[in-house]
């Protein structure tokens, strides 16, 4: 019966499925996978699911470098999830995904359990397709555990339950949340089963939504970052950069957005953080605007001009031209921050101008310069992590980059009423979609 309702499942999802050129789906005609190309067209359907999650740029309103507009509609969507108010939200409240990462899931552990039955291919091709799935699984797995699990860094949190592993296609199976320390493990077992696996260095620009061998380094120094492991987060952010390292110059008028699926920095496009709406609907706060100096060329590139209220929207979002998952410029920062953590000044210095040189006009980075190489630790840290805010912003690592680091006191004043987060506040971890919970009601436990 199992068999029997896997293969129903996956006949469905094929349908609507099959030509991979940059997530163009339509259909095979194909029912049940038997070949190649025809998992291949089943892990593109998921691949285009991942693409349409926006889950990361929604909890961005929970940070403090967005807001949302004053428009209604925009307001009865997201405010309650910008003021965090969980408990009681208004019934237009935009709801965070649950069951796609779940259908996703199911997708890549149907691919990985049936590995030797895949007819029609070669040994690498096979391999580089089970590896994707591996990273699939695992790169899901990440997202929810971020948005539903307490930080990996917080005091306490390893042994506290987060969101259940799906690691099988047993349908019948009850779900049951596992701790924080469990969900990093199966990632990181993931990852490396993935990079046995992977051995395509770089897709043409059509499949560059698809993992290459450089999206699992790219991948494990985020996990090791997250984890606040700092010489493997080293280790892996100098892999990709000993592969790698192409930044858009901002100095060059016609230079890319660096979040731009045809950027030199793409390693992989496959999400858009900020979907139409949720672009749309977000302001650059002011306090991620005060962060940006006078000659950053960020400023201009990444937001349009102010409106007759001092405003500014952003131009990172909002189509299919911003799908990035993995890029280069968070890799400098990464390699930064695991440095500058580990004591090694110098090499968290020479990463971090690297960046700045493409960010500021030469002016304003000389002296940039001068004042990094004089900082000490904890404020090349700090700087670090301002150089984060600005440089990816709008990108959907903000809320997560709070999470992991000082969980710090948020304050919001709108219409003259003052919302606060306070220091490690429990809604640092959103909770479970009730629908969610009235499916599975040991999800509460």
């Amino acid at each position: 019966m199992k068999k029997i309702i896997n293969l129903m499942i996956i006949g469905c999802m094929l349908l609507f499925t099959a030509c991979d050129n940059y997530l163009d789906i339509q259909p095979t005609g194909s029912v049940i996978p038997n070949s190649l190309a025809e998992y291949r067209a089943l892990l593109t359907r998921s691949y285009k699911d991942v693409s349409t999650l926006s889950d990361r740029g929604i909890a961005s309103f929970r940070s403090d470098e967005m807001q949302v507009s004053s428009d209604s509609y925009d307001l009865n969507t997201y405010m309650d999830i910008e003021r965090w108010n969980d408990l009681s939200p208004n019934a237009y409240t935009a709801q965070f995904e649950w069951v796609r990462y779940y259908n996703v899931l199911f997708i890549a552990n149907h691919i990985i359990e049936n590995r030797k039955e895949i007819k029609e291919g070669g040994e690498l091709e096979v391999n580089q397709l089970v590896g994707e799935a591996f990273m699939l699984r695992a790169y899901m797995h990440f997202l929810l555990v971020n948005l539903y699990g307490q930080p990996y860094t917080k005091p306490g949190a390893l042994e506290t339950k987060s969101i259940p592993l799906k690691l099988d296609t047993d349908l019948e199976k009850v779900l049951s949340r596992n701790t924080v320390k469990e969900v990093y493990s199966s990632i990181q077992s993931d990852i490396d089963e993935a990079r046995k696996l992977i051995s395509e260095p770089e897709w043409e620009l059509a499949y560059s939504y698809r993992f290459n061998t450089l999206s699992v380094e790219a991948f494990q120094s985020r996990v090791s970052l997250y984890k606040g492991e700092w010489q493997a987060a080293w280790d892996a952010a100098e892999t990709v950069l000993a592969g790698k390292s192409d930044l858009e110059e901002l100095n060059d008028a016609t230079a890319n957005l660096p979040n731009y699926y045809k950027s030199v920095e793409n390693i992989t496009a496959l999400e858009m953080p900020l979907s139409n709406s949720v672009s749309k609907a977000s302001l650059a706060a002011p306090s991620l605007l005060n962060l940006y100096s006078e000659g950053d060329l960020r400023l201009d590139k990444y937001f349009a001009k102010a409106d007759a209220n001092g405003y500014r929207k952003n131009q990172k979002g909002g189509s299919n031209n911003f799908l990035c998952t993995f890029r280069t410029g968070e890799i400098y920062l990464t390699a930064a921050e695991a440095a500058a953590q580990s004591d090694k000044l110098p090499e968290a210095r020479k990463r971090l101008l690297e960046l700045m040189r493409k960010r500021y006009s030469p002016e304003t980075y000389l002296a940039k310069e001068v004042i990094v190489n004089k900082m000490d630790k904890g404020a090349l840290i700090g700087e670090i992590l301002n150089e984060r805010a600005r440089e990816l912003a709008f990108e959907g690592h903000r809320w997560f980059d709070l999470r992991r680091t000082t969980r710090p006191r948020m304050e919001k004043t709108f219409e003259g009423k003052t919302y606060v987060l306070e220091e490690n506040d429990p809604r640092y971890t959103i909770s479970i979609p009730k629908d969610a919970i009235e499916a599975n009601p040991g999800l509460l436990n």
